[in-house]
């Protein structure tokens, strides 16, 4: 695992560490760790967001597509 050093101000270092405590972290770098990962998923799912409103409707959503959606849905509850 590679290392990094990061200066913070002591408003933000109080801040991080009271995280590590009261959240179960048993680290700073676990903590941050962590941060980094969830800001991953989220430009992945921003991503694919971008991508789906770029792309065509792939079919109407109208009264019958929920209408059909709702049936799916029981059906599928009552197996």
């Amino acid at each position: 695992m590679s290392t990094m050093n990061i200066s913070l101000p002591q408003a933000l270092k109080s801040f991080v560490d009271q995280q590590v405590t009261s959240r179960g972290y048993s680290s700073s770098s676990e903590y941050v760790r962590e941060l980094i990962r969830k800001d991953q998923d989220r430009q992945h799912l921003r991503g694919l967001l971008l991508e789906g409103a770029a792309s065509p409707p792939a079919v109407t959503a109208d009264t019958d597509y929920f209408g059909q959606l709702r049936d799916r849905v029981r059906d599928a509850g009552r197996r």
